[in-house]
């Protein structure tokens, strides 16, 4: 049988080409992203070509290969719809056998922009180690063999996740990968400044480690060559080879497997018992009766159930905690900063009636008056505060504990509710304002054409929230400067817990007859996505 390698390599970039010709923002967004990837790919190789000699190269050289290879493995998770082919289910009725199939499709995954940006960076990391002609001999090997063992590791681990991949929960973790990046901000900004005080030292053992572990023991094997130990090289370099044939044996024994067995996902057991929807069951029944806890039921149901809002919550809550908490471990906190979970949790009380987009229909018929509104939003209230209370202290106390701030807890949680009830007031407001579609497919969170309500919405609500809580603030800053007010301090939790509350009902009663009176374009703007 013919070889389809230059066919499946033909097709990749057909594929490049035909997307290319779709649009001319498509093809400017392609060469601006190529452009700033391959300017990154030429810094980073001329940085790593600076280290050459330095005590500290290999550290930098081994562990970054490492971190590549990471990337390889994480990113196709969470953007699937990044490279058509990386889907072989495609290819399941083609008369072809998995293993010159495993040849074709790596040859394919070498075309590309991530490709060179590797080949580059890894140029870099092996000429930082390589001396002499045994050292530069053995880097055209291990550049080589580390490219073929990220791009074998990508595929083998999307074809093992297609079946989740191309499903309802691989598009939950395709919304994710906003919350892995945000996570990943914070955890590398934490390390960098660990770093910058303790330098590169400390980094030694894992890069030992790492010397051993493919793709990086390639890189390392460029070390110990250029040190002359030329038998350790030859291991390295034997541990990076079995590596990639392990990642090209399992790669195509889940490409035998997705050709051969059908799909699970799809197929309904005969025995499976039926489900008892008679009543309520669970934490539901805790709920209270009622419109309200119907609407609360509902929400609660969405922030589990739908891509967008669990992404949009899980990112919140997320962030809330790390910020805070990563201050106060490097002892640059303030207990102030556990007030910003109050204000990224109170961030989803903006914009209530996007959320449910072109379903918001069945809301909008049983809302005829004000006081159908008022239950509304009151039970989209009570819902976000069934997580955020509780969020709120949680975090509050577990900042102040590193802290050893005890005395000013009292405070803390006050300024903390009179926030959240400030955004819950605004945020009910702009819900029935400024409402703006959210896209379900794709990763924007906003319809083409309405950014403008959604700045206004978000930015303009979150400045009001901040006037709002000013009296609050005002009372804070006077209890600190009185000579006696440290000891009445705790007085701001019951203010603040009271303001709040007041805050929350008073919005929700202003916002509620402006819902009732403007759904038709709250259900045309929200619809738009």
């Amino acid at each position: 049988m013919t070889s389809p390698t230059a066919t499946v390599v033909r097709l990749k970039l057909a594929l490049l080409r035909n997307g290319l010709r779709q649009s001319g923002g498509r093809r400017a967004a392609f060469v601006a992203s190529a452009v700033v990837a391959l300017l990154f790919a030429l810094s980073q190789l001329a940085g790593l070509i600076l280290l050459r000699g330095r005590p500290h190269a290999d550290v930098v050289a081994v562990i970054g290969t490492a971190v590549l290879a990471l990337g390889w493995a994480v990113l196709p998770l969470f953007f699937p719809t990044g490279d058509e082919t990386l889907d072989p289910t495609r290819l399941v009725l083609l008369p072809l056998h998995p293993r010159p199939l495993v040849r074709a499709l790596l040859a394919a995954s070498l075309v590309g922009i991530g490709p060179l940006f590797t080949l580059l960076v890894l140029t870099g990391c092996a000429l930082a180690l390589a001396h002499g002609p045994a050292g530069y001999a053995v880097a055209v090997a291990a550049v080589a063999l580390a490219l073929l063992v990220c791009v074998a590791l990508a595929r083998a681990v999307a074809a093992a996740n297609v079946r989740l991949l191309t499903s309802r929960r691989g598009r939950d973790l395709a919304v994710l990968s906003g919350l892995v990046i945000a996570i990943g901000a914070q955890l590398v900004n934490f390390g960098a400044q660990r770093l910058g005080s303790a330098g590169l030292e400390p980094l030694r053992p894992a890069a030992d480690v790492l010397s051993w572990v493919p793709p990086a023991s390639a890189v390392g094997a460029v070390r110990s060559a250029s040190e002359g130990a030329y038998g350790v090289a030859a291991g390295q370099l034997a541990v990076s080879l079995a590596g990639l044939a392990l990642l090209l044996a399992a790669w195509a024994r889940s490409l035998t497997r997705l050709m051969t067995a059908p799909d699970g996902s799809t197929l309904q057991p005969l025995d499976a018992p039926a489900r008892d929807r008679s009543g309520t069951a669970g934490p539901a029944r805790l709920l209270p009766g009622g419109r309200t806890g119907t609407v609360m039921e509902r929400s609660l149901r969405y922030i589990w159930r739908d891509p967008k809002t669990k992404a949009a919550w899980v990112t919140s809550l997320t962030i809330g905690l790390i910020v805070p908490v990563f201050n106060a471990v490097q002892g640059t906190g303030s207990i102030y900063f556990a007030c910003f979970a109050a204000g990224m949790l109170g961030i989803q009380m903006y914009n209530q009636f996007g959320q449910d987009t072109s379903a918001f229909w069945m809301v909008a018929m049983t809302v005829s008056s004000a006081q159908d509104a008022y239950a509304e939003l009151r039970g989209r209230a009570l819902a976000l505060l069934l997580v955020t209370l509780p969020y709120a202290v949680l975090v509050t106390v577990l900042t102040t504990s590193l802290l050893d701030a005890w005395a000013r807890l009292p405070e803390a949680l006050g300024l903390s509710f009179a926030l959240l009830g400030a955004m819950l007031a605004t945020g009910a407001w702009t819900s029935a304002r400024f409402p703006y579609s959210i896209p379900q497919e794709g990763h924007k969170n906003v319809a083409p054409g309405q950014a403008g309500l959604a700045w206004i919405a978000i930015f303009g609500g979150m400045v009001a929230a901040a006037l709002l809580c000013s009296p609050v603030i005002a009372l804070t800053i006077w209890l600190h400067v009185t000579a006696d007010g440290a000891a009445r301090a705790w007085l701001l939790l019951p203010a603040g817990t009271g303001y709040g509350a007041a805050l929350t009902l008073l919005g929700l009663r202003l916002a509620a007859p402006r819902t009732a009176a403007r759904l038709p374009e709250i259900l045309t703007a929200v619809s738009k996505g």
